[in-house]
């Protein structure tokens, strides 16, 4: 008898407490990328500043942090390298932030990603790397020394 008293008491306890939720206000947004530009090149191991605009952003927002991905466009998809970040915890109001560009394979559809509480890419531009060219050289001139 007394476990039924308890267990109703229990049911009636936690029928008294619920109660709809006020939804909350998401400050979602959406900010564009203007560094780097269009067809603009990078080379592997500089110092570049990527940078967005603010106006999208409510001032509420600006000390969220903020996460900086590396991706390429292939095959209907962005290639986000998220396991290597260019940048994290820096503040979305900054409007930019200062990275280095990793060793990465040349190629010229690279973007950056932005997230914060959405995301954002850049226009595709282009890194360039010292290294695949001269295993280029290098490739072509064995081939023609072989072949000579």
């Amino acid at each position: 008898m007394m476990f039924k008293f308890l267990a109703t008491a229990l049911v009636a306890s936690t029928a008294v407490v619920a109660g709809p939720v006020a939804r909350a206000q998401l400050d979602v947004y959406n900010p564009e990328i203007t560094s780097p530009v269009s067809a603009q090149v990078w080379a592997v191991g500089t110092t570049q500043l990527v940078s967005w605009d603010l106006s999208s952003i409510p001032s509420s927002q600006y000390d969220k942090p903020g996460m900086l991905l590396l991706g390429y466009l292939e095959n209907n998809s962005e290639n986000l390298d998220v396991r290597h970040p260019l940048a994290t915890g820096f503040d979305i109001g900054a409007g930019n932030v200062t990275i280095t560009v990793p060793a990465v394979v040349g190629r010229d559809d690279y973007v950056v990603a932005l997230l914060g509480d959405s995301g954002n890419i850049s226009p595709e531009f282009t890194i360039t790397n010292v290294t695949d060219a001269t295993s280029a050289t290098s490739t072509a001139a064995a081939i023609a020394t072989s072949a000579a």
